[in-house]
C-alpha cells in the first residue's frame, strides 16, 4: 500500500475512532437528559412578572414546602359515613412519609352529599410522581358505586411528568423506524440506511452529552418539551444533510470510477450548501433567545447545539464511513445507475414547469394562497392548563369532577400582596369581581400576617383554577386591587402564573417573528449575492407556512375539536418551518446557480430541478416523518406543532420547491440574480 493510499484510509479511520469515542462518552448522557429537565411553569416567567414577585413574597406568608394534591370522590347519590370514611383511611397511611406533609386534611363533604374532597400536601422538592402514584394506588379500591379522582397542582405535575416518560424511549424509537423505513424506500439498499442512521445517533449523543453538561450545570433550562424537540431536529436535520451528500456522491459516480475521488468532489460540493443551511437554521432558532419565556430561550441553544452536532456527524463521519465502505455501501444496485429512474421523473417535472412556468406559479399560488386565507382562523390565545393533555388525565377528570361540588377554585388560591394600610380595602374590593368566590386577608393567632409592612389577601375563585375563565378574573382582580389607592398590589398564585405566561408568550411571538424574518433574508442575501432571490425564497416559504396554518385552522377548529392553541405553537411552527425550509431553498437555489454560470439561468434552473427534486423530496419527508413522531407524546402542545411543521414542510417541499420557486424563477430570468451580473 502506498504513502498516499494510507493516509486516505488512515484518516477516515482516525475519524470513525474519535466518532466512536465520543459516542461512548456522550451517548449515555442522552438517557440522563430528563433528570435534567424542568416543567415548573413559574420557573420559565421572568423575574419582572407580577407572579413571579408574588412567588417570591409568598414563602414569607405561607408554607411554600408544599403544594395540593386533591382527592376527590363522588357518588350518583348520597354518599354514606362508610364512603365518605374510605377517602380519610385509604390516604391516612401517606401521612408523614417521604414527599407529604405530616398532616392531611380531613374528608370534607360536598353540599349536596354526593362528594367529599381532601387536600393532601405534596413536597414541592423534585417530581411528585411517586407520590401521586402512591396516593392513586391507596385509593384503586373505593367502595362499589364511588369514584375516586387525584388532581390539583401536584397531580397535574405529576401526569405532565408521565406523559413525558417516553420521550428518550418511545420517541426516538419511532422516530429512528420511521427515518430507517424511508431511507430503505429511497435507497434500496440494506447498509447504506443504517450508516446514515448511525450518523444521525452519533450526532444526538453529541449534542445530548453538550445540552445535558450545560443543563447540569445551571447554564441553561431544559424543559421536556425542549428535549423532545432536539430529539426530532437532530434526526431529521443529520438525516437531511446525509440525503444530500449522498445523492452528490453517487451523481458523481456515474462520471468518476474512482470512489474516493467522487467521495471528495461530492464532500466539497455540498459542503457550502449544508453549511449555509445549518447557519441559517442555527441562526434563526436562536431568534428565541430574544424571548421573555425561559423555557422558549432555552431551546434556541438547544436547538443550536442539535443542529451543529448534526453538521458536525454529517461531514465528517459520514463520509468517513462512506469513504471505508465504498461502493459496497449502495449494494445491490450499481451506484452509476442508481439515480437513473429517479432524474427520469424530476426530468418530466421540470419540462411541465419550462413549457408555460407563468401558468405554473400562478395555479400554484393561487392553491396557497387559498390555504392561507384561513390562517386568521386559527385561534392561538390560550387554553386551559386541563387541555394541554390528549386522551385525558386523572387530573384532568377529577378537576371536572371537583368543578361539580365544589368550589371550583377551591385548593388552588390565587394571593394578592399589598401595603397593610390598604390590606382591608383590597380584600373588600376583591370579593365584588366578577368570578370571585371569597377573599380574605390571610391570619394567624394573633392577627392578620405582616412582613416589612405588607400582608397578604388569599382569594378563591369561583372557576377551575386552572381555566381561561379563571385567568380572566385574575385579570379583574389585578384591575380591581390596582384601583385601590397606596395599595401597591400584586397578584400571584398558580392562575396568575398560568396568565403571565400566556401573555408573555403572545409578546414573545409578535417579537421573535419579525426578527427571524430579518435574519434568514440576511443570511439568503449573502448566500446568494442577490437581492431579489432571497426575497421570492422568503416570501414562498411564509406561504408555505400561511398555507399550513389555514389547512391547520380548518382541521383544529373542525374534525380535530381542539379547543385552541397555545401562543407558542405559532411561534416554534413559524421558527422551524422558515428556518429549516429555507434548507431546501439553499439546496436548489445554490444548485441552480452553480449550473447557471454554465448554461444560463433557464437551462441552470431545469438542471437544478432535475437533479436535486428527488432528494429534496426525501429530505422534506423525512423531516414530515419525524416532526410527526413528536405526537406519540400525548400532548395537545407537541401534536399541534408536530402537524403544522410536517404538514408545512411537505407542502414546502412537495409544491413550493418542485413547482412554485422554479416557475418564479424561469419567467423572472436572468433578473433573479439581481444586482449580482446576470447568468
Amino acid at each position: 500500500m502506498t504513502a498516499g493510499r494510507l493516509r486516505r484510509t488512515m484518516i477516515p479511520a482516525l475519524l470513525l475512532l474519535i466518532w466512536l469515542a465520543i459516542a461512548g462518552a456522550t451517548g449515555p448522557l442522552a438517557g440522563k437528559l430528563a433528570t435534567v429537565t424542568t416543567n415548573d411553569a413559574s420557573a420559565f416567567l421572568p423575574s419582572s412578572s407580577e407572579s413571579t414577585q408574588v412567588a417570591a413574597l409568598l414563602p414569607e406568608f405561607t408554607d411554600t414546602e408544599y403544594f395540593p394534591a386533591i382527592v376527590v370522590a363522588e357518588k350518583d347519590s348520597t354518599m354514606t359515613p362508610a364512603d365518605r370514611a374510605f377517602v380519610a383511611e385509604a390516604v391516612a397511611p401517606l401521612a408523614g412519609t417521604p414527599g407529604f406533609a405530616p398532616q392531611f386534611s380531613p374528608a370534607l363533604p360536598s353540599a349536596d352529599g354526593q362528594a367529599v374532597q381532601l387536600f393532601v400536601p405534596v413536597s414541592t422538592e423534585g417530581k411528585p410522581k411517586e407520590q401521586i402514584a402512591a396516593l392513586r394506588s391507596a385509593l384503586a379500591s373505593p367502595p362499589p358505586g364511588v369514584v375516586v379522582a387525584v388532581t390539583g397542582p401536584a397531580a397535574q405535575a405529576a401526569d405532565l411528568s408521565n406523559a413525558f416518560a417516553g420521550i428518550d424511549g418511545v420517541l426516538l424509537l419511532v422516530a429512528g423506524a420511521v427515518v430507517l423505513l424511508i431511507l430503505i424506500v429511497v435507497y434500496r439498499s440494506p447498509i447504506l440506511p443504517l450508516v446514515v442512521l448511525i450518523s444521525a445517533v452519533f450526532a444526538l449523543a453529541l449534542a445530548s452529552g453538550v445540552v445535558y453538561a450545560l443543563a447540569s450545570s445551571g447554564v441553561l433550562e431544559l424543559n421536556a418539551q425542549s428535549q423532545g424537540i432536539l430529539f426530532i431536529l437532530v434526526f431529521g436535520a443529520a438525516t437531511d444533510y446525509a440525503l444530500l451528500l449522498v445523492a452528490r456522491y453517487r451523481e458523481t459516480l456515474a462520471d468518476h470510477s474512482d470512489a474516493r475521488a467522487a467521495l471528495l468532489i461530492a464532500w466539497r460540493a455540498t459542503l457550502p450548501p449544508i453549511g449555509a443551511s445549518a447557519a441559517t437554521v442555527i441562526l434563526g432558532v436562536l431568534c428565541l433567545l430574544l424571548s421573555d419565556l425561559n423555557s422558549n430561550r432555552s431551546l434556541g441553544p438547544v436547538a443550536a447545539i442539535g443542529i451543529a452536532a448534526s453538521l458536525l456527524a454529517s461531514v465528517t463521519f459520514l463520509p468517513a464511513a462512506l469513504a471505508l465502505i465504498g461502493k459496497v455501501a449502495f449494494w445491490p444496485r450499481h451506484p452509476e445507475s442508481g439515480s437513473g429512474s429517479a432524474h427520469r421523473i424530476w426530468e418530466r417535472v421540470a419540462a411541465f414547469v419550462a413549457r408555460s412556468p407563468r401558468k405554473v406559479w400562478a395555479a400554484t399560488l393561487i392553491v396557497l394562497l387559498a390555504g392561507a386565507a384561513f390562517a386568521p382562523a386559527f385561534r392561538a390565545d390560550g387554553i386551559s392548563t386541563d387541555d394541554f393533555f390528549l386522551g385525558g388525565a386523572e387530573s384532568v377528570t377529577g378537576s371536572q369532577m371537583h368543578a361539580r361540588h365544589f368550589q371550583a377554585g377551591s385548593g388552588t388560591p390565587t394571593w394578592v400582596m399589598v401595603d397593610q394600610a390598604a390590606a382591608t380595602a383590597v380584600a373588600e374590593r376583591v370579593r365584588t369581581v366578577d368570578g370571585v368566590a371569597s377573599a380574605q386577608v390571610l391570619t394567624a393567632d394573633t392577627g392578620p400576617v405582616t412582613r416589612d409592612g405588607r400582608q397578604a389577601v388569599q382569594v378563591t375563585l369561583a372557576d377551575d383554577a386552572n381555566s381561561l375563565a379563571a385567568q380572566d378574573t385574575v385579570v379583574r382582580i389585578r384591575d380591581a386591587a390596582g384601583a385601590v389607592p397606596g395599595a401597591d398590589a400584586l397578584v400571584g398564585g398558580s392562575t396568575a402564573v398560568d396568565l403571565d405566561t400566556r401573555l408573555t408568550a403572545q409578546r414573545d411571538r409578535n417579537v421573535i417573528i419579525p426578527i427571524v424574518l430579518l435574519v434568514v433574508l440576511a443570511v439568503l442575501i449573502v448566500l446568494l449575492r442577490s437581492l431579489v432571490a432571497p426575497l421570492v425564497l422568503l416570501a414562498t416559504t411564509v406561504l408555505s407556512f400561511g398555507t399550513a396554518l389555514g389547512v391547520a385552522a380548518l382541521l383544529f377548529n373542525g374534525p380535530f375539536g381542539f379547543p385552541g392553541a397555545d401562543p407558542v405553537v405559532p411561534l416554534f411552527a413559524f421558527v422551524f418551518l422558515v428556518a429549516l425550509g429555507i434548507d431546501y431553498n439553499i439546496f436548489l437555489m445554490t444548485r441552480a446557480r452553480e449550473e447557471a454560470q454554465l448554461v444560463g439561468t433557464r437551462d441552470g434552473m431545469i438542471r437544478a430541478l432535475t437533479s436535486t427534486g428527488g432528494v429534496i423530496s426525501a429530505a422534506g419527508l423525512v423531516l414530515a416523518a419525524t416532526f410527526s413522531a413528536l405526537a406519540v407524546i400525548p400532548l395537545l402542545f407537541l401534536a399541534q406543532v408536530a402537524f403544522l411543521v410536517a404538514f408545512g414542510v411537505l407542502v414546502d417541499t412537495l409544491i413550493v420547491r418542485s413547482l412554485l420557486v422554479p416557475a418564479l424563477t424561469l419567467d423572472i430570468g436572468r433578473r433573479i440574480w439581481w444586482p449580482s451580473r446576470s447568468s
